[in-house]
């Protein structure tokens, strides 16, 4: 189960409005079990169907959650015009199976959200639980571009 506070759903579907045509990617940071911390990352694709973040982005953004005591927890991208589902790009690019892969549709007026575990015998949805923020020092986002 992958529980992520309102602050940050909401970050993250705002994310990919804003890149929209685009794929918007990043990453979501957690400490204690919540995901607390949206990391977006520039898409240096620039594409509507795929996305490739920066790598040096990437290792700053490792570098800086570590330094704050959170952990990655998970890589998220938009679909701009498609389900949140991985497509077969997405399942041959998740490298890490202890990530979660959270998918954000844009293609109707309501945005919809799903979690996946991706691993080399198959995807499975995660359930997404949307928590109460309790603690407002642990909520933020990182405005990389």
């Amino acid at each position: 189960m992958l529980k992520i506070t309102q602050n940050i759903f909401d970050e993250i579907i705002s994310h990919g409005r804003s890149e929209a045509p685009l794929e918007a990617c990043g990453y979501l940071a957690e400490k204690d079990g919540v995901v607390c911390k949206c990391i977006p990352m520039k898409n240096i694709d620039a594409s509507p169907v795929h996305y490739s973040m920066d790598p040096a982005q990437q290792f700053e953004a490792v570098r800086s959650c570590r330094a704050a005591g959170l952990t990655i927890r998970a890589v998220y991208h938009s679909h701009p015009e498609t389900v949140a589902y991985p497509s077969a790009e997405d399942i041959k690019l998740a490298y890490d199976p202890a990530l979660s892969y959270v998918i954000v549709s844009l293609a109707d007026a309501a945005p919809s959200i799903n979690s996946f575990i991706i691993k080399s015998d198959g995807v499975f949805p995660e359930r997404v639980d949307i928590v109460v923020d309790t603690d407002k020092s642990l909520t933020g986002t990182d405005n990389a571009p």
